[in-house]
């Protein structure tokens, strides 16, 4: 998986773009990182800016703009209706996918040590890298806002975590920290009764709502059904209509789902329907995916379908088209930064064609991990075929398990069709190099070791993954739908011949590689996987040469 960290920086300007500008044109300079959404406001007199990539590029861009907002930005002249308490006020980082929490606590502490050092700027961390439980909360470390700095830096209590308890009159001080996704969520009501949609927001946000005892007469707080849920109901003019208005704190903790149907839930009690609901800015795809993957568990259907069918039912089961339409590539966080493969995106007589000319690249390590995606696909399609009838009842969850695994498994081996001709693309960019220099010349050594090891290691992650498809084959094989015993057959034929593939490619490029380490470590390891594979491959031919009565014909 594609490890991806979003970033969502917070500056102390909302008036003059032509600052903001140059702000984010820093960011925009990092390779790997793209600039996603900026939203200023004026009488905030604060920007939010979101941007989305790898975790190493991501902490470059933020010091970036952090360091230009800090040349840009006086604070000591800077007034707006928002708290704050530097010129980039708070810059938390999310973990979106490949990446843990405790990753994005690390990217947190890595940048707040850089932005102490080199820009003398105290660094608070917050959230989930706060060192203690008080200052988790924002609104504790940034009491008193910029104006209260100077004395507060006086404190034990207040110490920066990174950084000398010295004043910067310029830049103030920046809150650094980790946090989940913040998924910002309407769910849309047949009414424009604004009184209904705040007694549901009451309802189901975590805070929950004031009641009185019934027996003693106080008030009391009743606690809402959903945790990590905060929620207000409003009328949207716009749309002729009340909407409970949701920011989802952590969805891992309360799915997306779970607060469309608890506001359907209540809605109902209160002679009213949920008929849809709006997304708020972009979403990571798991939320999307496990909505998806609900909604068919609910109708008793397999979830090994593709990622594009879960997306598809989340955005249809939720309604989320009903006041616009929903565009998965601007809305899903993963769509917005992906680049989808040339390769992949080719249809078969186009691939084949390109396969067939006279360039080196697509070759057979591209072809074997085609036949990988073809593995897992044909192991899909029998998990589902087999899923739901009556006569296989005792091996449902069995088929819909492996039906999710070769899902994800297609997935991989397709985006290992072009990463395989990347990375030989980058072979021949490293043999292009100068080499008029002894510098130059050792400098284009070491280039072409790196690339080829990176040569080496695309197929022999495909290599890798193969025995994961021959084994989802077998269990086809053995235990899926009779109707469909031919079609397990060729998954591990073609799981077979991807490995063999792979195994080929790994081998013609460890021959070019100096480590000697490297290269008997990988080739010990890729000969024991293939023959792995060859042993379930034969395991699932005698299945079917004896099934199929193949030796008698």
């Amino acid at each position: 998986m594609k490890k991806i960290v979003e970033c969502v920086p917070n500056f102390s300007e909302g008036r003059d773009m032509t600052v903001m500008g140059k702000i984010t044109d820093e960011i925009k300079k990092v390779a790997g990182v793209e600039l996603l959404d900026v939203d200023p406001g004026k009488d905030t007199n604060r920007t939010v800016v979101t941007f989305a990539g790898d975790p190493d590029a991501a902490v470059e861009a933020a010091f970036q703009a952090i360091k230009k907002a800090s040349e840009l930005i006086d604070m000591s002249k800077q007034h707006g209706a928002h708290p704050r308490m530097g010129a980039t006020d708070v810059c938390p980082f999310v973990p979106v996918s490949g990446v843990t929490m405790e990753d994005c606590v690390e990217i947190a502490k890595k940048l707040g040590q850089r932005v102490a050092e080199e820009l003398h700027i105290p660094v608070y961390l917050y959230e989930e890298a706060a060192a203690s439980e008080e200052r988790r909360s924002l609104a504790y470390i940034r009491e008193g806002e910029y104006e209260a700095l100077p004395e507060k830096l006086k404190k034990e209590e207040f110490k920066p975590d990174f950084g000398e308890p010295v004043f910067n009159a310029r830049s103030g001080a920046t809150v650094i920290g980790a946090r989940e996704f913040l998924i910002a969520y309407n769910v849309n009501l047949n009414t424009r009764d604004v009184k209904i949609a705040r007694k549901i927001a009451n309802r189901i946000r975590e805070k929950g709502r004031t009641v009185t005892n019934k027996d003693t007469g106080e008030k009391e707080q009743e606690v809402g059904t959903l945790k990590a849920v905060r929620a207000v109901g409003w009328y949207m003019a716009d749309y002729n209509m009340a909407q409970i208005s949701v920011n989802l704190l952590n969805y891992k903790i309360t799915p997306l789902y779970q607060v469309f149907e608890e506001c359907d839930k209540f809605a109902r009690e209160f002679g009213v329907r949920v008929t849809g609901s709006e997304l708020v800015g972009l979403i990571p795809l798991e939320a999307m995916l496990e909505t998806g993957r609900h909604f068919l568990k609910l109708q008793d259907n397999s979830t090994g379908v593709s990622e594009k069918e879960l997306v598809r039912i989340a955005v249809q089961s939720l309604g989320m088209a009903e006041l616009a339409p929903f565009n998965t590539e601007n809305k899903i966080i993963e769509y917005k930064l992906r680049k989808k493969g040339r390769l992949a995106s080719m249809n078969l007589y186009e691939f084949a064609d390109e396969l067939a000319s006279d360039s080196p690249a697509p070759g057979g390590g591209s072809v074997a991990a085609l036949n990988g995606s073809l593995s897992a696909g044909l192991s899909a399609m029998v998990g589902n075929l087999t899923f739901g009838k009556k006569q296989y009842a005792e091996v449902k969850e069995i088929m819909a398990d492996v039906a999710e695994k070769a899902q994800k498994l297609k997935d991989f081996f397709t985006d290992a069709i072009d990463k395989d001709t990347e990375a030989f693309d980058k072979v021949m960019a490293a043999f292009g190099l100068p080499k008029g220099t002894p510098e130059e010349t050792e400098a284009r050594g070491k280039a072409v070791q790196a690339a080829t090891k990176e040569a080496t290691l695309v197929p022999f992650s495909v290599l890798e993954k193969t025995k994961e498809a021959a084994e989802l084959a077998l269990i086809m094989a053995e235990k899926g739908n009779r109707n469909s015993l031919s079609d397990a057959g060729v998954a591990g034929l073609t799981a077979s011949a991807a490995a063999e593939g792979a195994l080929y490619n790994v081998m013609i490029n460890l021959a070019g590689i100096e480590d000697e380490a490297f290269k008997a470590e990988i080739s010990k390891k890729a000969v024991q996987i293939s023959g792995e594979v060859r042993e379930i491959a034969a395991k699932i031919k005698q299945l079917l040469y004896a099934e199929l009565k193949i030796a008698d014909l």
